[in-house]
C-alpha cells in the first residue's frame, strides 16, 4: 500500500486526524465565519441602495429551451438521456435592470409570485429556491452594487476555479476518444458514472492510452449497487496513472464503512449523497472531500463556513448552461475550502444563451469581474432555443457479451438513465463493474430480431442467451408511451 502522504493529487489536501473536541470548537467557529460571510452583501446592499433607491422586482418571465449536444457527445447523451429542457429566467426590476438564472424545471406560479414587489436583497443566502433561479437574484443584486457576484458573498480567494468536464460511460473506443476531446477543450478532470455494462479496467486502459500528462479521472460510483468487493476494486483502479478520485463508493448510509475505506484507500474518496447532510459526517472524518449538490445560496454558505473550519475541500455541482456556470464559479471564488473541482456539464451542449463563453485553461476556470454574474443574453439564440425541437431518442437494447459465449440482453429507456449506472435497481440481476464484458447498443433497426427481442424484454425485463436458448427475468415492463 502507497502511503497517502506521498501521492500527488491535484486540489486535494489529507486533512490531518483531530479529536472530537477540536472537531466541536472548529465546528462551533464556523458560525462566526457563517456571520462574516453576510458582511459583504450589507455592505453592497447599501450600495444598491444608493444606486437604486426602492429597488423591487416587478416581472419574470420563462423561457423553456432545448439546446442540441455537440457532435461527438450526441451518440452517448441520447441514449441515456432524453432531450435537454432547461428554464432560461430573466427577472425584471423598476429600474431597468435584468436578473439572469436558470433551471432544469420550471417553478410554480405560487412560488414565482412571492418574489414580486420585493427587493433581490431580500432573499439574500436564502435556501427557498433553487440555485439556478437565485443566480438572476444574485445577478440583480451584482448589478445594483456595481459589483461581482462574489463579493457579494465573501471575499475572494481566487481568481480562477477549478473545474471538471463530465460525460456518462460507454464503449472503452469511445470513452478514450471522449477524453480527447475534453482534454482539448482546456480540462484536467472528466467525472463520469461507473456502469456495470462496461469493464473500468477495459475503460480505464483505453482512456490512459490517449490522457495527456497530469489528466485524471473522476469516477462516480452512483453508491454501489453492484457485487464488487470495493477495497480491492478501488486499489486495482488506484493503479492507473489517470486514477483521481472516488465518489460515493459504498451505500449513503455507511458512514463508518466511508471512514474507514477513506483510511485504506491511497485516492480521495468524495461523499456527495451524504446522509446526514455533509454535517456530522465530517466529525468521523468520512471522506477527503464532499459535493453539495446544486446547494441553494444559503446551505452552501453555512457548509463553507464548517468546510473552511475543518479544512476540508468541497465543491458546489451545478449542472446546466454558462448562466449556471458562472453562478458556480462565483461561489467557488468566494468559499475558501472550495478547491474540489466542480462540474456544471455546460461542455455537452453546442451552444447557448449567453454571448460570454465562460471556457476552462488547463482546468481552471476564470471568474467573471463584470458587475452581477458577468454573462449577458444572447437574444437571437434564445429565441431559436425556444423554437427548437429535438426529437426524442426510442428505447433501445443494451447487448452484452461473456467470454463463455452468454449473451445478456436489457431494455433501455432515454426516460430512466438511471437503469445505465444501477441496474440492480429493476431487482433482476447483480453485475460488477471489473466482469469480462463487451457491449454493444442495439439501436431500432427495423428488423424481425429487434421486434421480437423487444418484445420478449416488454414482458422479462431481462433475458439471457447461450447456444440458441433465451431463458428471461421474470420482471413485467410497461411498454413507453411516446
Amino acid at each position: 500500500m502507497i502511503n497517502s502522504d506521498s501521492v500527488d493529487v491535484p486540489h486535494f489536501q489529507r486533512p490531518h486526524s483531530i479529536s472530537r473536541r477540536t472537531a466541536l470548537v472548529r465546528g462551533g467557529t464556523a458560525l462566526a465565519a457563517l456571520a462574516s460571510q453576510h458582511l459583504p452583501l450589507l455592505r453592497a446592499q447599501e450600495k444598491a441602495n444608493a444606486n437604486h433607491p426602492r429597488l423591487k422586482i416587478t416581472d419574470i418571465k420563462l423561457h423553456p429551451i432545448q439546446v442540441p449536444y455537440h457532435d461527438w457527445a450526441a451518440h452517448v447523451m441520447n441514449h441515456f438521456h432524453e432531450p435537454s429542457k432547461r428554464i432560461i429566467y430573466e427577472v425584471y426590476t423598476n429600474t431597468g435592470l435584468v436578473g439572469l438564472g436558470e433551471t432544469d424545471g420550471p417553478l410554480s406560479e405560487t412560488q414565482l409570485q412571492q418574489y414580486i414587489g420585493t427587493s433581490p436583497f431580500d432573499w439574500m443566502a436564502t435556501e427557498e429556491s433553487p440555485l439556478g433561479f437565485q443566480a438572476a437574484l444574485y445577478d440583480l443584486m451584482g448589478q445594483a452594487a456595481d459589483v461581482p457576484v462574489y463579493k457579494l458573498i465573501g471575499p475572494k480567494y481566487r481568481s480562477w476555479v477549478p473545474i471538471a468536464a463530465w460525460t456518462v460511460s460507454a464503449h472503452p473506443t469511445i470513452m478514450a476518444t471522449t477524453l480527447q476531446k475534453i482534454a482539448a477543450l482546456g480540462y484536467t478532470w472528466m467525472k463520469y458514472h461507473l456502469s456495470p455494462f462496461e469493464s473500468i479496467t477495459d475503460q480505464m486502459r483505453a482512456m490512459q492510452e490517449v490522457a495527456p500528462k497530469g489528466f485524471r479521472i473522476h469516477l462516480d460510483f452512483t453508491m454501489a449497487g453492484t457485487d464488487d468487493h470495493v477495497f480491492e476494486l478501488l486499489e486495482k483502479i488506484s493503479q492507473f496513472p489517470i486514477a483521481g478520485c472516488f465518489e460515493d463508493p459504498l451505500p449513503t448510509p455507511d458512514i463508518q464503512g466511508h471512514t474507514e475505506l477513506r483510511a485504506k484507500c491511497r485516492l480521495p474518496i468524495l461523499y456527495h449523497h451524504s446522509p446526514l447532510g455533509a454535517g456530522h459526517e465530517t466529525q468521523f472524518r468520512a471522506a477527503d472531500g464532499y459535493i453539495l449538490g446544486t446547494a441553494p445560496v444559503g446551505s452552501a454558505v453555512r457548509h463553507a463556513g464548517l468546510f473552511a473550519q475543518l479544512d476540508i475541500p468541497f465543491s458546489v455541482q451545478c449542472p446546466g448552461g454558462m448562466i449556471l456556470r458562472a453562478m458556480a464559479a462565483h461561489l467557488h471564488a468566494a468559499f475558501k475550502a472550495a478547491t474540489l473541482h466542480f462540474n456544471t456539464d455546460t461542455e455537452m451542449w453546442s451552444t447557448d444563451v449567453t454571448n460570454e463563453k465562460l471556457e476552462p485553461m488547463n482546468g481552471w476556470l476564470r471568474v467573471p469581474e463584470a458587475p452581477g454574474l458577468g454573462v449577458t443574453l444572447n437574444r437571437a439564440e434564445l429565441e431559436r432555443l425556444k423554437d427548437l425541437k429535438l426529437p426524442a431518442n426510442p428505447d433501445w437494447i443494451i447487448k452484452s457479451k461473456y467470454p463463455d459465449g452468454t449473451v445478456m440482453y436489457n431494455l433501455a429507456k432515454p426516460t430512466n438513465s438511471l437503469f445505465m449506472v444501477r441496474p440492480d435497481m429493476r431487482k433482476l440481476v447483480t453485475l460488477g463493474y471489473d466482469s469480462p464484458i463487451t457491449t454493444e447498443w442495439w439501436d431500432p433497426d427495423g428488423t424481425p430480431a429487434f421486434s421480437s427481442m423487444m418484445k420478449q424484454l416488454l414482458q422479462e425485463g431481462m433475458i439471457l442467451e447461450k447456444g440458441g436458448v433465451s431463458v428471461g427475468g421474470g420482471l413485467k415492463m410497461q411498454p413507453s408511451k411516446r
